[in-house]
């Protein structure tokens, strides 16, 4: 299964959900910064330079609501957006390009993993692969943690407008054969493109769908 399929009332859910107005929240740089719990959460992973801040802003369409960091790997707070005061975005550091001591790296880590394994009102995960490069070994350590904690996540394919059909097909074959494999995923995932829409109605219909 590639994205899961959706009924007209499930798709116009989605729309509805996020036609109503985003905002920031706030950054968070360690646990005890941690804010209240404010509706369903769902938090958004992945490489630095992925496209996770371009999606962000997609999915809401606000322009500049996620800013994406000038050096890649240097964001290193968790980011809080609401969506209509029901759905709490979270956007997580980019990683594989850290510029930083690893005795930096591994305090990062800690907070990433008491996030993840300590917040219970956190429904799921997005993990974004950029369709030009496919999983790489920094993404089998985000999977790794994911099913060490227990969240449940789903892949979400980036910038699948810069591949061809073919090659996407071919991709998504392989990506979905590495998630059987994986405790905590979900046996589907999705195709998008934020420049062209692609695949954005689906990831907004998934997301209402957990409220």
């Amino acid at each position: 299964m590639t994205a899961p399929r959706f009924s007209d009332e499930q798709m116009a859910a989605g729309r509805k959900l996020f036609s109503a107005p985003s905002s920031f929240r706030l950054g968070v740089a360690k646990l005890e910064q941690l804010p209240p719990l404010a509706g369903v959460e769902v938090a958004f992973a992945g490489r630095s330079n992925v496209g996770k801040s371009s999606l962000i802003n997609a999915l809401t369409g606000v322009r500049g609501l996620a800013r994406a960091s000038n050096t890649p790997g240097r964001t290193r707070e968790l980011n809080f957006f609401d969506v209509a005061g029901k759905v709490t975005l979270v956007d997580m550091p980019g990683y594989g390009y850290a510029k930083a001591p690893k005795t930096e790296v591994k305090a990062w880590q800690a907070v990433l993993r008491g996030y993840l394994r300590g917040r219970p009102g956190l429904t799921r995960a997005f993990v974004l692969i950029d369709s030009r490069h496919g999983v790489k070994a920094e993404d089998l350590e985000m999977f790794d943690m994911l099913d060490e904690t227990a969240v449940a996540y789903q892949l979400v394919l980036t910038k699948s407008d810069k591949i061809k059909p073919a090659e996407l097909a071919s991709l998504i074959e392989k990506t979905l054969a590495i998630v059987k494999t994986r405790a905590a995923a979900l046996p589907s995932l999705f195709a998008t493109s934020s420049e062209h829409h692609t695949g954005l109605e689906e990831l907004r219909a998934e997301i209402a769908g957990l409220l």
